[in-house]
């Protein structure tokens, strides 16, 4: 259980600073509560793709993985983020869903695909 909290704090924090670098740009505060506001749909999201995630894959679960875990919870923040977004009456235009994508996909997915490249070349390098 352990060797997945990095992967889960990882997670975390990029949904994290996608809400607080989107609040800045739309000079928005950066207070507490505000960056909650913006960040909890998302984080629940998260939550949402890891339990889904684990549930599938039990048995082989790497949260460090870009499939299937990086995907899914890729798309778990992005589509559960928006419908709870929407459900609490805050904004989903179709530029910040592209937006939300675009950004949740380059780091939940990214961090991944450059942890394995690491991971290979190091075996490589070993063989």
């Amino acid at each position: 259980m352990k060797k997945f909290v990095p992967a889960a704090v990882v997670d975390i924090l990029f949904v994290v600073i996608f809400a607080l670098l989107g609040r800045r740009s739309h000079e928005e505060g950066v207070d507490v509560s505000g960056l909650f506001t913006t960040a909890w749909p998302f984080l629940a999201g998260l939550a949402a793709g890891w339990m889904i995630t684990f549930a599938l894959y039990r048995d082989k679960f790497d949260a460090r993985l870009v499939v299937p875990t990086g995907v899914i919870a890729w798309l778990s923040a992005l589509v559960f983020g928006m419908l709870l977004r929407a459900a609490s009456g805050q904004g989903t235009a179709f530029s910040f869903i592209v937006v939300a994508a675009s950004f949740l996909a380059l780091f939940l997915i990214g961090w991944r695909a450059i942890y394995q490249a690491v991971q290979r070349r190091r075996v490589a390098g070993l063989s």
